[in-house]
């Protein structure tokens, strides 16, 4: 039988971007909320905002997913919530520097934030999901996962989200069960500034606003598409380095110095 909505969401990386704005808008759908992520105060704010403007519960879980225990008290708390119907994986984190460079144990830590969170958090969610014949999985991706131009490990680990998505729906296909991974380009939220872009060398028309993107998002789920480009400027670029036509000329464009040089400059 299929239903309005989704009755309880688990959104990582929910204290900021998209995470938050997937927490408004559900919010005001009437889903109640699992806010996951570092920052507690923020969590808390709002959770606070969220059962006041549209009367949900919205609980506060703060973990650190680059940590491999606070991945396994995330999941934990998954498999004892059996009416978790909607699991986004959002946490995540962009490059600083140059793999071959990178001594800090960045590296490391997207992997497991992007990858084995990503992993053990789904596995937690399915079993109820598959056993009440209804649930979804919203995996945030990035273009970025079809670029050579944006860093090893971030493109890489992007990368995994995608087929991990693609594949994990083909497997789920009788279940009822949807996932769809999000692949967002340019959004207005903090998450370049952290990552030390230089926001202000990318022209605005480059830019989407967060909740358009997550609109396009949790209005796809009414679909079959497992790969959801938001934006037409979006959609282009993607087309433009996956075509067999044109996925050499990206690649080799990839490997120029003025080009690799003007790339390497927006995170300077």
């Amino acid at each position: 039988m299929k239903r309005a909505g989704y009755r309880k969401a688990l959104i990582t990386g929910s204290s900021s971007g998209l995470g938050q704005e997937y927490a408004r808008q559900l919010a005001q759908s009437g889903t109640h909320l699992i806010l996951v992520a570092r920052r507690r105060e923020r969590l808390e704010l709002l959770a606070s905002q969220l059962s006041s403007s549209s009367g949900v519960t919205a609980e506060v879980f703060q973990a650190d997913l680059s940590q491999d225990e606070e991945i396994e008290k995330v999941a934990l708390k998954i498999r004892q919530t059996p009416d978790l119907d909607l699991l986004i994986n959002n946490a995540g984190f962009g490059g600083h520097g140059k793999f071959h460079l990178e001594e800090t144990g960045e590296a490391e830590r997207m992997i497991k934030v992007h990858v084995l969170a990503t992993t053990i958090l789904t596995r937690a969610a399915l079993p109820s999901m598959i056993a009440g014949r209804w649930g979804a999985i919203i995996n945030v991706a990035s273009v970025a996962a079809f670029s050579p131009l944006s860093g090893a490990m971030y493109s890489s680990t992007k990368a995994f989200e995608v087929m991990f998505s693609e594949n994990l729906q083909s497997e789920l296909y009788e279940t009822g069960l949807k996932v769809q991974a999000l692949c967002p380009g340019l959004t207005r939220t903090e998450f370049h500034q952290v990552a030390g872009i230089k926001v202000e060398a990318i022209p605005g028309i480059a830019w989407m606003k967060a909740e358009d993107v997550v609109r396009i998002s949790l209005r796809a789920l009414s679909g079959h598409k497992v790969i959801i480009i938001p934006g037409m400027k979006n959609k282009l670029v993607a087309s433009f380095l996956r075509c067999p036509l044109t996925f050499g000329l990206a690649h080799w464009g990839s490997r120029q110095k003025k080009i690799r040089q003007i790339a390497d400059g927006h995170l300077r």
